[in-house]
């Protein structure tokens, strides 16, 4: 069967996404008012969008799936003014929305009626923003304005094989062409960080957002974000010493049943960050990654350990979310300073100060984990206690300080003989680098066993549940 063949209809992915028989749909005689250009003579049936309302998991969410039979699926004035009518109902109700985006983009023969609907939506996206969750899903095209509304969500993902995301075709880029470089392709999105996941197929695609919304809260105040836990709250976790480097790993082993929904997984692959789910609480989770650990647990790419520009961007929109959400934030730090490039310095110091914003802005519960390196202001960034994380646990052989000691000793003593050196390094990890003297100054609440952290980071988000933090009165932050 072909690629084309094993696409679905508009409705056939709104049944598949939803509970069965729970859809209702709204708006389903809206047509067109535009005659210019012989619309009068064509047949669009419902204006090329199919919306309306329905169930997932139980939780009713609002849907608009485009029809690309219908006029390619065209944005003009009546098919906007029906996603909008969704996000106002959706916006009374509090519930998520979900977008099923294949389209031709704007419908020409409506020019600026169709220009004024994508500003409608736009609008909407943006009021509906940190309200309620926001997804869309590409199956066919999403050109143009169209790329802009996938980007105005939460979360994105595409399908691997007949889905499109670009503002300008591959074609008209300079220097391109679309045998040389496809830009439009779910595989170059995924790396570039445009979109969330990408699905082997249209089937693949919906069961993801369907397990996205089951551990998502419906809006930013009605949280329906807990399910019963079927996991040992005091189930030690081993095998975390050997996944400590692989925090994709680690994550899994912590969380309740070995769950974790990771988003972005091909873009900044030295930052990890997903949901994980602690005594049936979601939980989003940031971590530095070293290593990537094949099946096999062997390594098969490493990292420097170093704060990036991408990682940083990647975990700050993370961040900002969970925020935005009430989703209690966990970090696994290790970390060795800032990416040392010429490139990266172009980007590197605004890049960690939007992170260290966003983990310093957010008042949701904050439980910070060091398990290797902590150095400099790049640990600082990591959710330390310094900004505000309110607990902070260490494993035993983790290292926090300014930097590395025989570095630091280098400094200090650079007119001394190598054995001063070597002797003035150890006392710099003793009484400067150690974990201890970082405990005893108050930078952490207590030296924990790796096998332990399932239970601590249980044991803190239930104690901070009721948190409540009070800050300076403003309209917003301008760091955005």
């Amino acid at each position: 069967m072909s690629n084309t063949a094993a696409q679905l209809s508009a409705r056939e992915r709104i049944t598949s996404l939803l509970d069965d028989n729970s859809f209702v749909e709204v708006g389903a005689l809206v047509t067109r008012r535009s005659t210019d250009f012989n619309l009068q003579q064509k047949e669009i049936p419902a204006d090329g969008v199919i919306t309306g309302y329905g169930l997932i998991g139980g939780n009713l969410v609002y849907v608009y799936s485009q029809d690309a039979t219908a006029m390619g699926g065209s944005i003009g004035e009546m098919h906007s003014k029906k996603i909008a009518h969704i996000y106002d109902l959706a916006l009374k109700v509090g519930a998520p929305v979900i977008g099923l985006i294949d389209s031709a983009g704007m419908r020409l023969q409506e020019a600026t009626d169709a220009l004024n609907g994508f500003g409608e939506i736009y609008q909407k996206q943006a009021l509906a923003s940190g309200v309620i969750p926001q997804i869309t899903a590409i199956f066919g095209n999403s050109g143009g304005g169209l790329a802009v509304m996938a980007s105005l969500s939460d979360f994105s993902f595409m399908e691997a094989n007949n889905a499109k995301l670009f503002v300008n075709s591959p074609n008209a880029l300079i220097g391109n062409y679309k045998e040389k470089l496809d830009t439009s392709k779910a595989d170059f999105h995924a790396e570039a960080g445009t979109v969330d996941y990408v699905g082997e197929s249209e089937a693949d695609v919906i069961n993801k957002i369907r397990e996205l919304l089951m551990i998502l809260p419906n809006n930013n105040e009605d949280d329906a974000s807990y399910d019963e836990c079927t996991d040992d709250l005091n189930r030690l976790v081993p095998q975390l010493s050997s996944t400590v480097g692989d925090a994709s790993r680690a994550l899994t082993v912590i969380s309740d049943n070995q769950f974790f929904f990771e988003v972005k997984s091909d873009y900044a692959k030295e930052m990890v960050v997903g949901f994980i789910r602690l005594n049936g609480m979601t939980v989003g989770a940031v971590a530095n990654r070293t290593e990537i650990l094949d099946e096999e647990g062997k390594v098969k790419e490493k990292f420097d350990g170093s704060l990036t520009s991408a990682g940083c961007e990647k975990a700050t929109e993370f961040v900002t979310f969970c925020d935005a959400f009430n989703i209690p934030v966990l970090t696994l730090t290790n970390v060795n300073g800032y990416n040392a490039t010429l490139e990266e310095e172009k980007t590197i110091a605004k890049a960690t100060a939007k992170l260290t914003y966003a983990f310093a802005n957010a008042t949701v519960p904050k439980v910070n984990f060091i398990v290797g390196k902590a150095y400099g202001s790049a640990y600082i960034t990591m959710n330390s206690k310094h900004i505000g994380a309110d607990i902070v646990f260490a494993l035993p052989n983790a290292q926090i300080g300014m930097m590395d000691s025989n570095l630091a000793a280098q400094i200090m003593y650079a007119d001394e003989d190598a054995d001063t050196i070597k002797e003035k390094s150890s006392e710099y990890a003793e009484l400067q680098s150690s974990v201890l003297a970082a405990a005893k100054r108050g930078y952490v609440d207590a030296i924990i066993e790796p096998e332990t952290v399932r239970k601590h980071a249980i044991y803190s988000l239930e104690m901070l549940f009721t948190k409540r933090e009070s800050r300076p009165a403003k309209k917003h932050g301008s760091l955005l």
